[in-house]
């Protein structure tokens, strides 16, 4: 039965340290049974399997839970912690479509002008544009594309 606690004390240079556990009880951890190492510190949450040792109560599967970040999406905040689910997938677009969030209204001769001639684009020409759909606990979908956002990297920031 998993059980939270936090992290009082943290001794580095030994790899190990002390939660208290939900009962207020000091467990004792070594850093070869935390999940993500690199995230402990000093008062971080985590959730653990209680067990005991020859000297005691102590911790193991412990996983240290991330502080609670926001990250930015083309401007959009987005708490982690409110990702439900997201997908990257790829949809076939028209080539002559072309994000301007700033002069959304742009004359099909301009964007004409700004394709360069040499490769003639057909009207019904289409080209594979990757997205990335967000689905958050507040039932918000939000979908973002490649022409937008740097997608693989977002996904990096997404799996933390």
């Amino acid at each position: 039965m998993a059980m939270k606690g936090t992290i009082t004390t943290w001794f580095a240079d030994k790899g190990f340290g002390f939660i208290k556990d939900e009962e207020g009880e000091n467990r004792y951890f070594h850093v070869i049974k935390v999940a993500n190492p690199e995230l402990i510190k000093k008062d971080a949450a985590v959730t653990f399997e209680p067990t005991t040792n020859n000297k005691g109560l102590s911790a193991f599967a412990v996983k240290v839970v991330p502080d609670s970040k926001y990250i930015y999406i083309a401007g959009e905040r987005l708490k982690l912690t409110s990702i439900k689910s997201y997908l990257v997938y790829s949809e076939d677009v028209p080539v002559e479509t072309r994000i301007d969030k700033e002069n959304p209204v742009l004359s099909v001769g301009i964007l004409m002008n700004s394709i360069k001639p040499k490769t003639s684009v057909q009207p019904d020409e289409t080209r594979s544009l990757k997205k990335l759909a967000i689905n958050t606990f507040q039932g918000t979908t939000l979908i973002f594309t490649a022409d937008e956002i740097d997608i693989d990297s977002t996904v990096k920031m997404l799996k933390l």
